[in-house]
């Protein structure tokens, strides 16, 4: 009895905390994700390019470099997010 008390309760409560996909952080973070997909998307364009002849190398040199940039952003992204996780984990219940 306990228990189907526990999984309705549950049930109820689930729409409370699921994520809400018309919230401004997750558009937010969706746009974030399809940026950083068009941005590896021009190295990709870039190199070849330099490949064929038709990009310099100082443009393939830039467009690494911002691709490098953003990587790195995406990284230090997720390291706060497994971080705060872990944390998270680490919570007495």
């Amino acid at each position: 009895m306990f228990a189907l008390n526990a999984a309705n309760a549950y049930s109820a409560a689930r729409s409370a905390v699921a994520p809400d996909p018309q919230s401004s952080t997750t558009a937010k973070l969706g746009q974030a994700a399809e940026e950083f997909a068009a941005r590896m998307a021009q190295v990709d364009q870039a190199s070849t390019g330099a490949m064929t002849g038709q990009v310099g190398t100082h443009q393939l040199v830039q467009t690494i470099a911002d691709a490098q940039m953003a990587m790195e952003t995406v990284v230090a992204i997720r390291d706060k997010v497994v971080e705060a996780y872990q944390e998270i984990l680490r919570m007495p219940v």
